[in-house]
């Protein structure tokens, strides 16, 4: 579920870590959450690139898995969190390649990065409120990037933004004009982040992970968003979300 690829240059390595359900629209599952961490925990590159395989970055949860075991929201509600922290933890820079579509978690890594690469027509949002859960563990990654009136107002509205709108507020750093130009860009964005001492980068890195606020409000956050799973509203707005995709549109 999760692709690792290393490229080499003058400047050093750069890993590009993929999210690997195409067939799925890479919805996430807590194993490939886990992986996700852990792949980004255990690479010595220079800089790394969040992708995602096919055309979808991340559709969010896989919400089918979550409806079949009530288990799997709760542990995908505390997977994402531990990646979300892994990421801003990571020493090295982090650039994601968001093509498609970045909806709910998979929206969420983004306020990880530290920069964002898409296109115009991507469509990106926080729609969770209609299975019944808080998008309150994005919160406090997502308020410092975009600003804490349009996080809270990304997070209560029910639609997704595109691309253009998503570089004006901030939650996108680069916009490309093709889908399929994402990932050389971030690859290239990365390449120029890997020029700096990486001794430097990486204190860098390590001292702005203390400023954030995840540190002292991911728990809280990933607390607020927990405690609605298993509420008899959450198992019906879930199920009712789960009819509504799966019938046919006019």
């Amino acid at each position: 579920m999760i692709a690792r690829e290393l490229f080499e240059d003058e400047n050093g390595s750069i890993e590009v870590i993929s999210l690997d359900r195409p067939d799925k629209r890479n919805a996430m599952l807590p194993d490939m959450l886990g992986s996700l961490a852990q792949a980004v925990e255990d690479s010595t590159a220079r800089a790394l690139v969040v992708a995602g395989n096919g055309p979808t970055f991340c559709a969010g949860f896989d919400l089918d898995a979550c409806d079949a075991d009530l288990a799997v929201l709760d542990a995908l509600l505390v997977g994402l969190a531990r990646a979300i922290d892994t990421l801003r933890a990571a020493r090295q820079p982090v650039v994601m390649a968001v093509q498609g579509a970045a909806v709910a978690g998979g929206c969420a890594l983004l306020g990880a990065a530290d920069v964002v690469v898409s296109h115009a027509s991507a469509k990106l949002g926080y729609p969770v409120l209609r299975i019944g859960v808080s998008p309150a563990v994005s919160a406090p990654t997502l308020a410092p990037r975009i600003g804490t009136a349009r996080a809270r107002e990304l997070m209560l509205r029910p639609d997704l933004i595109d691309g253009s709108r998503a570089h004006e507020i901030g939650l996108v750093d680069e916009i490309v004009g093709d889908p399929s130009g994402v990932l050389p860009a971030a690859i290239q964005r990365a390449r120029t982040l890997c020029k700096p001492s990486t001794h430097a980068q990486a204190q860098t890195a390590s001292w702005v992970h203390q400023l954030d606020a995840v540190g002292q409000q991911g728990p809280r956050a990933l607390a607020a968003s927990r405690s609605l799973v298993g509420s008899d509203e959450q198992q019906t707005m879930l199920r009712a979300a789960l009819r509504a995709r799966k019938e046919p549109r006019p």
